[in-house]
């Protein structure tokens, strides 16, 4: 028996049409094997069916299904490997006589199945899903830079604008959540980058802007007696030489700020009383407007009358300078322009309210004119036109508080009476209204700071105070109270930092509210000479 079975092995292992048994891997399966890829082969296929006792009738491989036959090799897997662990393979058997044909209770025999949200990833292609995530990505990149070269200027710039709004103004780049801050940089020669580097213990988020104190209480208070309560009149004005000039009644005093020495500079008989004062730019020469309508100029220097003007069949309850003009408010509503260097000083007579002039004041560039009257207009005029230039009716009582900015010299804030109690901001080349904020209380007189983008307002009935506004929101910052009568009266120093209030209860308050720090305090040039002795000396 031992030849017959050496005879059947010899002639199977010399059969040329037999399946073979035993081959090497091909060189694709090795390469995938070494990494780590677990393949399902023919040679696996062929041991599985010799293991249960079955011999396939095909010669090559057994078909796979129709997503796996048109992938490359190496992708399959490989025999007596599973990924799960203790689950065994399905063990292949022969149906014998007697058994039954498999019904659909009969299960299946899972072949390359896999879950619907859970992909199988022995059989997914991982560097060709990476090539194709890769090439996607540049291609929309490069579509977007086509998209972006397509859109208009008009285009781009309504994307930037949406762009900026929707990111409450952060750029772009910027980032959404920070949690630790770069290094600071040191400067140039900087010797120790360390010590630089180390200090950086903050975020560099912007942080709040710093409250500055503002004094609740006044710095210094002057007792100001027969202060005439009448809310047409300006009784107070600050010159440039750091003088105060008051009007009290019949009289008018000079309050040197430098070494707080008083100066009585004239006094009229007890029928006449001083309406409104207002200082020359150079500060030596005083204008006063009287009750009997005449209008006189005073050297303070050496307190001497220099000149005297009758035009008005009034009072003169406003002046105000541009350069050498002089210009004063009639009680009839018309508005004079005084050259005072020549004889004939009448050179201009304008006409735009129907009652009294209240309100005056020539802006710094001396472009426009704007006045104020009791029949609640307000006007501004241009230097060499007699006519109008805007004609504004949106107050609704008299109009005297007028002040110009000093940052833009078309920006004019006005303020209203009792009945309308509204400060406005206009743009005087267009005669636009761009701010209106309510007071609950009449304006009798507005300021701007030169420090500060803020705006100070004095009020009477009911509270009697200063208040402090924020340009351009117009938001209150402070509220100053002390005064028991109703303010009349503003003037700022000439280095911007005190504010004199004068008001009804006969005293003068000086506020230090627009105080400016040291290191960052504006050096205020002096006047070399006097360019004014020359004006004075043309006065006749």
């Amino acid at each position: 028996m031992s030849h017959l079975q050496f005879n059947a092995n010899l002639s199977e292992a010399l059969r040329m049409d037999g399946e073979l048994t035993r081959v090497p891997a091909p060189r694709w399966q090795q390469r995938a094997q070494e990494r780590g890829v677990h393949t399902l082969t023919i040679n696996n296929e062929n041991g599985l069916s010799s293991r249960s006792g079955i011999s396939s009738p095909h010669s090559a491989k057994t078909p796979l299904s129709a997503s796996f036959a048109d992938k490359s090799p190496g992708r399959g897997k490989s025999p007596g490997r599973s990924r799960t662990p203790g689950r065994a393979l399905p063990k292949l058997s022969v149906r014998g006589p007697g058994q039954k044909t498999p019904s659909r209770k009969t299960p299946t025999t899972p072949h390359n199945q896999q879950d619907r949200f859970i992909p199988n990833r022995s059989t997914t292609d991982m560097e060709r899903s990476h090539l194709l995530l890769v090439t996607s990505m540049e291609s929309s990149r490069v579509e977007k830079s086509s998209e972006d070269d397509e859109l208009s200027f008009q285009q781009k710039e309504y994307q930037q604008k949406m762009s900026e709004n929707l990111n409450d103004g952060q750029p772009p780049g910027s980032r959404i959540l920070s949690f630790k801050s770069k290094a600071p940089q040191g400067k140039e020669g900087y010797s120790s980058n360390l010590k630089v580097l180390y200090s950086a213990g903050k975020n560099t988020a912007p942080k709040a802007s710093s409250t500055r104190h503002i004094p609740s209480v006044p710095e210094k208070v002057l007792d100001a007696p027969e202060l005439l309560d009448d809310y047409y009149l300006h009784l107070l004005d600050w010159s440039v030489n750091n003088h105060l000039a008051v009007a009290l009644g019949n009289c008018v005093y000079i309050w040197n700020a430098g070494d707080a020495s008083i100066t009585s500079l004239l006094q009229l008989d007890e029928s006449e009383y001083v309406c409104s004062l207002s200082w020359i730019k150079e500060g030596t020469v005083l204008g006063m407007g009287l009750s009997s309508g005449l209008t006189q100029l005073w050297d303070v220097g050496q307190q001497k009358l220099i000149r005297t003007m009758g035009q008005h069949d009034g009072r003169v309850a406003t002046l105000s300078w541009n350069s050498y003009i002089l210009s004063s408010g009639a009680r009839s509503g018309q508005i004079f322009h005084h050259d005072v260097r020549i004889a004939d000083h009448l050179v201009s007579t304008l006409n735009g309210h129907t009652q009294e002039v209240c309100g005056l004041k020539w802006s710094l560039d001396g472009r426009y004119l704007a006045s104020g009257g009791n029949d609640n207009q307000l006007n501004i005029w241009e230097m060499r036109n007699t006519n109008p230039l805007h004609t504004l009716t949106q107050h609704q009582a008299a109009v005297k508080a007028l002040s110009w900015s000093p940052w833009q010299n078309n920006v004019l804030a006005s303020g209203g009476g009792t009945s309308d109690r509204t400060i406005r901001i206009w743009n005087c080349s267009n005669g636009i209204c761009l701010k209106d904020v309510v007071t609950n209380s009449q304006v009798s007189s507005l300021l701007w700071s030169t420090n500060y983008k803020e705006l100070m307002s004095g009020h009477g009935f009911t509270n009697n105070q200063l208040t402090i506004w924020s340009y351009p929101s117009m938001t209150k910052v402070a509220d100053l109270s002390g005064h028991t009568g109703r303010v009349l009266e503003l003037c700022i120093s000439p280095d911007g930092q005190m504010v004199v209030s004068a008001a009804a209860d006969e005293t003068i308050r000086m506020w230090k509210c627009w105080a400016v720090d040291k290191k960052e305090k504006k050096k205020i040039s002096k006047n070399e000479g006097h360019p004014d002795s020359i004006l004075a000396r043309s006065i006749r």
